[in-house]
């Protein structure tokens, strides 16, 4: 069975005016197909057509199989950023992600720096992440398409996308100001906190 896109968690013009639905038209309905469409032209008639995508991303990268592994992986992160944010986020976090916050960062805005410090010093394109290892808060960035998904010593939490096409038709060249758009508007920690209650 081939990859299919996955559906937008709300609709295309629910982020605005963080995010355009202009953007998205772009970035989900054609950055994001596009990587759809070219795993499932690569993976056809291996051993790779099939497999869920998270085993497909993986196993690319341990092969070192640039082309599956971009897109697979390109795939995957871009779903994971879209359920990243929700219309009405940002801000400070509830529950269990709060309280390890707080421990492993010192406070919400020791998070905040940390994690606007990887977003704005990933040379070219990227993501910033914040994810779970050895019982621990991380935040971490991974260039291109490298996606921490990829290997099991760390889970993802949430992430956020600096390539430019992720926001330049509305932040032009200003990427500290997304970066802040999205930890102050965007970001979903009923997300995080989900995707650590099942770590």
């Amino acid at each position: 069975m081939a990859i299919e896109l996955p559906p937008l968690p709300y609709a295309r013009d629910a982020l605005a005016p963080h995010i355009s639905s202009n953007t998205l038209d772009f970035h989900y309905g054609k950055h994001h197909q596009a990587y759809v469409t070219n795993f499932n032209k690569l993976a056809e008639g291996t051993d790779y057509a099939g497999l869920p995508l998270v085993e497909a991303v993986r196993k690319s990268w341990s092969e070192n199989n640039a082309g599956l592994f971009n897109n697979s992986a390109q795939v995957w992160n871009h779903s994971f950023y879209w359920s990243s944010m929700k219309p009405g986020g940002g801000g400070a976090p509830q529950g269990d992600i709060a309280s390890m916050i707080d421990r492993d960062f010192g406070s919400y805005d020791g998070f905040k720096d940390a994690f606007a410090k990887a977003g704005a010093t990933q040379f070219g394109s990227g993501w910033a992440w914040l994810v779970l290892r050895d019982g621990k808060l991380v935040v971490t960035k991974t260039s291109n398409a490298e996606t921490p998904a990829a290997e099991t010593a760390s889970t993802p939490l949430l992430t956020m996308d600096v390539w430019e096409h992720a926001y330049y038709l509305d932040f032009q060249n200003k990427r500290p100001d997304y970066i802040a758009t999205f930890l102050d508007h965007l970001v979903n920690w009923e997300f995080a906190n989900a995707n650590l209650a099942g770590a």
